[in-house]
């Protein structure tokens, strides 16, 4: 069954929640093909998801871009200003 339950509050004030397979399932987001482990959202957000079969396994490691796409939904600023 899938879970939804707050996560946190960001420093703004902005609310996150964390949606998750309370039965340790892959979340496929609706209206697409990305597969999670967990989502983190914002309040209020129109993000749906649907429990699968896939088990989450621990073998599986997050690529660069997985990475950068949930740090840029949880408004994280991945711009390199570094000089």
């Amino acid at each position: 069954m899938i879970r939804n339950e707050f996560y946190t509050t960001r420093e703004d004030g902005v609310k996150l929640y964390r949606t998750f397979s309370d039965f340790g399932m892959m979340l496929r987001k609706n209206d697409s093909d990305e597969l999670y482990a967990e989502a983190i959202d914002v309040e209020g957000c129109d993000f749906s998801y649907s429990e699968t079969d896939i088990p989450i396994t621990e073998d599986r490691e997050l690529t660069v871009e997985d990475t950068i796409g949930m740090l840029n939904e949880l408004g994280v600023d991945t711009d390199d200003k570094a000089q």
